[in-house]
């Protein structure tokens, strides 16, 4: 049995008249630059796989699990809504309004969804307040109250959307 050699060479950069060089894929032999395993991991000579195949087989499995993530999602969040909305009371404190809302899933699964509170008569653009609601199951009608602070501290009328998933 003989000992492993090591090329002190490997690794570092190339002098005049050798060619560069870069490890076997497989073994780490030096290899030339265009190969990517050496004659003991390819005895045959078979052809590599060119960049381009490498990157397309790369692109296609991201683009696979995107479109799975998407369907999974999809599935997972169908059912879920329409949330109804309307505001069972704003009462005023030293940070703001707290905001009570009724909100009731009308879909065939447990569900929750962000509720927009806007002021009507703000054109501003002001994005009013978001407000998440706990999880509600379908065909119920839960109340729950938030403090916002994005709306100030004066009572008014106040419009509120929740969107589905």
């Amino acid at each position: 049995m003989t000992a492993p050699t090591t090329d002190s060479t490997a690794g570092m950069p190339p002098t005049a008249g050798m060619p560069p060089t870069h490890g076997c894929v497989r073994c780490g032999a030096p290899v030339a630059i265009e190969v990517g395993l050496c004659e003991r991991c390819n005895p045959l000579g078979l052809r590599d796989s060119s960049a381009s195949q490498v990157h397309g087989l790369a692109l296609i499995g991201i683009v696979t699990a995107i479109v799975l993530m998407a369907v999974v999602g999809r599935w997972a969040l169908a059912g879920a809504g329409p949330f109804d909305a309307t505001i069972a009371s704003v009462i005023p404190d030293a940070q703001g309004l707290t905001i009570s809302l009724h909100v009731r899933n009308g879909g065939s699964r447990t569900g929750q969804t962000t509720c927009r509170v806007t002021d009507p008569a703000d054109r501003s653009g002001a994005m009013g307040a978001f407000i998440l609601s706990p999880r509600i199951d379908p065909g119920q009608t839960t109340t729950f109250s938030q403090r916002v602070t994005a709306l100030g501290s004066t009572i008014r009328q106040f419009n509120v959307a929740c969107s589905a998933p």
